[in-house]
């Protein structure tokens, strides 16, 4: 379907981890403990399934995904079939930090708490007001 663009300066897996615990750790307490039932994946990119679904030709056009259902549209009577959770893509990250000239940290941060955001189902105003006032 695409081609791996050539290698990228990446860090590792440690260091983009801690970008991740830290904004997670940043969200304010009440946000945190449900945001703490959310599994975070970190992978290089979007599978193509996963593309391919989202109409995405380009994989360095996704860096994050939500999957699940968001707060606000779940029951007390639902049943979970899985846990929601979150993808993070490494490669698209990364290059986007890279385009804008945008500090890697600042890029995790924004992507963690976009994805995030929607497992409340916040809106994009929601989003920016926590990404802003987050500790």
């Amino acid at each position: 379907m695409w081609n791996d663009p050539a290698p990228l300066p990446m860090p590792d897996d440690a260091e983009f981890e801690r970008y991740v615990r830290q904004t997670l750790a940043s969200l304010p307490p009440e946000i945190a403990v449900a945001a703490g039932e959310v599994v975070v994946h970190i992978l290089d990119y979007a599978d193509d399934e996963t593309l391919d679904n989202m109409g995405i030709e380009d994989p360095l056009d996704l860096l994050g995904l939500y999957h699940g259902v968001s707060l606000d549209q779940k029951s007390a009577f639902d049943f979970a079939q899985q846990p929601d959770m979150v993808f993070l893509y490494r490669y698209p990250i990364l290059n986007y930090a890279e385009e804008t000239g945008d500090s890697l940290e600042a890029v995790v941060r924004h992507v963690v708490i976009h994805e995030i955001g929607h497992h409340f189902g916040f809106s994009d105003e929601d989003m920016e007001w926590l990404e802003a006032n987050g500790e």
